[in-house]
């Protein structure tokens, strides 16, 4: 397929700035793929669509403040950081993005807090990309709190505007444990402990994976031919227990749904030749798009995303039906639905 097959005009007024105050009181459009049939509803109606013995499988990725604000040395330059990932923990060594670009060169320092933590750029990797090196002389733990305390919740830039106390919560899933991440599994954002809990009551089982979410998933694709894009490698790790509770679901003919991009990715990407999801600790740069046929979830969990994003490409590929892909956007945007991270969710099924 090609690019221009996802080209849609999404007005700033359509994009969710902010959490709703009830994170399970936003819409939820319900797409049954076989009947082609489009039904409204809340998402705490989510209840009503899983049985007993179906399995949720969430992504337990944590956010880290991985915005930093600071000044470079001697001109004292307002400088951005943006921490990616780790490279190497015991030389303080990261991938980062730094704004603005050009005043940011292989050898400058740059100055966080009260001098409270320096930086040295080591070298270039992208237009905007540098590898740093903190020069830090505390133990992990203290450089940690170091970064929690001087760092911002890393919110989109397409949410047009400055961070603020609640987001520390609300980009955040309430079941987020392994931290890492750049962004949250935005459909898991809609989940709420009671919510979980009736889900439980009912014999619903959570199965629990990790991808850190890095920028993978939101660079823009700059290729006609969607077959030429190349995704960004993301962790992900699939345990025995989680592989195993998936696996006696689909045996048992039960739903499994993937919550969010990031996990139908980290499953597609440890599938065996008999269908099965198998245990797993590596990267995957792996990009789903039309036509694909998943084959560990028969369910889908998301929001309503960008045009020509590969978050966007990916539902389209589960939907296995552009004529229906197009349908289900033009169904959002006619009738109010927000998009983006904070927006609306999207069930598949």
């Amino acid at each position: 397929m090609k690019l221009s097959e996802f080209h849609f005009e999404l007005d700033q007024s359509k994009i969710a700035s902010i959490s709703p105050y009830n994170r399970d009181e936003c819409r939820l459009m319900v797409v049954d793929k076989t009947t082609k049939t489009i039904e409204h509803k809340m998402f705490k109606d989510i209840l009503e669509e899983f049985d007993e013995g179906d399995v949720m499988v969430l992504n337990n990725a944590k956010v880290f403040p991985a915005r930093l604000y600071g000044n470079k040395e001697k001109t004292g330059a307002k400088i951005e950081v943006f921490l990616l990932r780790e490279l190497n923990e015991e030389l303080r060594l990261w991938d980062v993005l730094v704004d603005p670009a050009r005043k940011i060169r292989v050898g400058n320092k740059l100055f966080f807090g009260e001098d409270e933590l320096v930086a040295e750029v080591i070298d270039n990797t992208t237009s905007r990309g540098r590898t740093i090196r903190f020069l830090f002389d505390g133990s992990n733990q203290e450089f940690k709190d170091v970064i929690e305390k001087l760092g911002h919740t890393p919110i989109p830039k397409y949410l047009d505007r400055e961070a603020i106390p609640e987001d520390e919560e609300m980009y955040q899933t309430i079941f987020a444990e392994e931290e890492g991440a750049i962004a949250p599994p935005a459909a898991g954002l809609h989940f709420t402990k009671a919510l979980m809990m009736r889900l439980e009551i009912k014999g619903i089982e959570f199965a629990k994976i990790n991808l850190n979410i890095g920028l993978g998933s939101f660079r823009p694709v700059e290729v006609e031919d969607l077959t030429k894009h190349k995704m960004d490698s993301e962790h992900f790790k699939i345990d025995q227990t989680a592989a195993d509770i998936v696996n006696k679901a689909k045996e048992n003919k039960k739903r499994v749904l993937a919550v969010g991009s990031s996990v139908m990715r980290a499953l597609e990407s440890s599938v065996s030749a008999f269908g099965k999801l198998n245990p797993d600790d590596n990267w995957t740069d792996k990009f789903i798009f039309p036509p694909y046929e998943p084959r560990i979830a028969n369910c889908f969990l998301t929001n309503f995303h960008q045009p020509q994003s590969t978050l966007m490409m990916l539902t389209s590929a589960y939907l296995d039906d552009q004529k229906l892909a197009n349908e289900v956007y033009e169904t959002a945007l006619k009738e109010g639905y927000s998009f983006l991270c904070y927006g609306d969710v999207l069930l598949i099924k």
